[in-house]
């Protein structure tokens, strides 16, 4: 089992920016492959980013260039660094760790974020 609770959301200007932060507890973390989700209303749920076990990173193509993604096995955490953020980015965004492989599919609560205009 994997716990994942999300911090860092809020309300931004377009042009602003923004960091989520995801705190992993349960299972090893370092084994997971971890990203981040977001959830707009009407839409469906996609992927932003991610960053496996490895370190590889890829990118939703809208965000490439204003987003990155770490992660830090030793504190268990995960991070979402916004950029340059855009009112298309307004969603709810989660937390996911996923053990390649195997039926471990873990999902944080969300946080929100807002973008204005």
């Amino acid at each position: 089992q994997v716990q994942l609770v999300e911090s860092g959301g809020g309300l931004v200007q377009a042009g602003g920016s923004l960091r989520l932060s995801c705190a992993a507890s349960g299972s090893i973390f370092s084994f997971y492959a971890m990203g981040w989700y977001r959830q707009a209303p009407g839409k469906q749920r996609e992927l932003v980013a991610q960053v496996t076990s490895l370190g590889i990173t890829n990118y939703l193509p809208s965000v490439e260039g204003r987003f990155t993604i770490s992660r830090d096995n030793v504190k268990n955490m995960v991070f979402l660094q916004m950029n340059s953020l855009k009112p298309e980015d307004t969603a709810v965004y989660y937390c996911n760790a996923l053990r390649i492989g195997t039926p471990s599919d873990y999902w944080g609560q969300g946080t929100q974020v807002t973008v204005s205009s």
